[in-house]
Parts: structure tokens; sequence; C-alpha cells
């Protein structure tokens, strides 16, 4: 454990259990809400804020922030149009998002490889400032999250019975739409924008499969995602991988080994 003596690996560590906790939490609840691909257009449309952010000066986990939020909104906006098929919703914002991003990359030559550490993590580019911003955005999203959990399982659940106890439901909906999107935008600097999701969602599968309740899989999901981020940084440190990549293999070898030694259905969380 010497490598941790590096100021890289000690920010990297920081950055990674912070996100390790975060990323399961709000994954199971999309997940148990059929909305694991939001996080897919979240993420791209974080790419859009990146490109933005480094066209103008600008901190891209910030811009990359802003331009989550304002996409969780423009979700929320469509699904309120399209009712009956919600889902396209996501489809056009991820379009959108990946668009913008082609451009903007365009109009800054490619950012000279900049880009590549926003798309799959680097542990050796990790600044204190980043750590800072992860913090100052990420506890709130995680303190939030735990604040009004009991309110989001029982929308998650039945919403119509939410609704009719007098939970301000769409409140509730945008505001944790939201939370998925800054969720995103603090874990790209360690997992990267294209496997975010899969830090999102990967913990839950392996929690789903050998939990019975749904606490007993929330914090599953969390072990998981904690296991995975220290493995991962230590693979990605002793064998120069991406630490997204490293991460994520981590959690599909797991997952793998869950459903081999634990050949049973999902749990009913």
């Amino acid at each position: 454990m010497d490598i941790f003596q590096y100021e890289f690996m000690q920010r990297a560590l920081i950055g990674g259990l912070l996100v390790g906790v975060i990323c399961p939490i709000i994954g199971l609840f999309i997940t148990l809400r059929r909305m694991s691909m939001i996080a897919d257009a979240l993420s791209h449309v974080c790419l859009s804020g990146v490109a933005a952010g480094l066209l103008m000066g600008a901190q891209p986990v910030i811009s990359a922030s802003a331009f989550a939020l304002g996409g969780s909104l423009l979700i929320e906006l469509l699904r309120e149009k399209y009712k009956n098929y919600s889902e396209l919703s996501i489809a056009i914002i991820l379009s959108a998002g990946v668009a913008i991003a082609a451009i903007l990359i365009g109009l800054g030559n490619g950012f000279n490889g900049g880009i590549m550490s926003y798309l799959f993590g680097s542990i050796v580019l990790i600044t204190v400032e980043d750590i800072y911003v992860i913090a100052i955005i990420g506890l709130p999203v995680l303190l939030l999250t735990i604040l009004f959990i009991k309110e989001l399982f029982v929308i998650t659940f039945d919403e119509e019975t939410a609704r009719a106890g007098g939970l301000p439901v769409k409140l509730i909906n945008v505001g944790f739409t939201a939370l998925t999107a800054l969720t995103i935008a603090v874990s790209l600097r360690i997992v990267g924008i294209l496997l975010v999701s899969s830090l999102m969602v990967l913990p839950v599968a392996i929690a789903m499969q050998l939990a019975k309740s749904f606490r007993g899989t929330l914090v599953t999901a969390v072990v998981s995602g904690e296991i995975s981020v220290l493995i991962g940084l230590l693979c990605s440190f002793y064998l120069d991988l991406p630490p997204g990549g490293a991460i994520v293999m981590t959690l599909v070898l797991m997952l793998v080994l869950v459903l081999v030694l634990t050949p049973r259905r999902a749990a009913s969380v």
C-alpha cells in the first residue's frame, strides 16, 4: 500500500471512494425504476459540458454539472410531453448530447487529446481542485439522497400511493433526476464519461443477486462499488490502465463470479 504515499494516488482514492458510495446508491433507484438508460443519456450530456468547459477555459466538472442539470430538466419536461413513450425523452437528450459534444470537440480540434482523460478517467491528472469540486457537489448529493430515501423508496415502488399520500411526486422526480445528473458529473474524472453509468448499474446487479431486501441490496451495492474502486485503482497504477476501465472490469468479473456461485434469480427488493 506504499503507492498511496503518492499525492495523485491519495487524490484518486479520496475521489474514488466518494463516487463509489454515491453511484451505487443513485444507481439502485434508477435500476428499480427501470431508468438505467438515463445514466447513459446524461453522461453524453456531460461530454458536451466537458467540451464546453475546455473550449471556454472553465472547470470541466463544473461545466459538465451545469449541462447535466440542464439535460435532467429537459428529460423531465419531455417525459411530460411524451407520457405514453417516456423512454423517448432519454433517447432525444442522448442524441442531442452526442451531437453537441461532437461539434464542440471539432471546434476545439480534439483539445490535443485532453478530452481522453475525461472519457476513461485518469488517476494522474486528478487535481486538488477536482477533489474539492467532487466533495462540494458529491457530498450534498449523498446527504439529500439519504435524507429523502423513504420518499424515494415509496415513489419507486408505488407512485400512485405516494401521490395519494400527499407526497410532491413531480418535484421529487425532478429532484432525483437532478441528483442523478450531478452524480454522473462528479464521477467522470475518476471513472470517465463513457463508463460512469456502469459504476451505477453493475454494483446493483451484483447486490440484487446476493441480497434479499432493499436495505441489504443498498449496502451490498455500496460495498461492491467501493471494492471495485480500490481494486481498479491498484490495477490502474500497477498495470498503467485507465482507472475507469479497470474499475468497471473489476465489477464485470465480480458479477460473473456472483452469477456462477449463486445461480438463482435476482432478489425482489
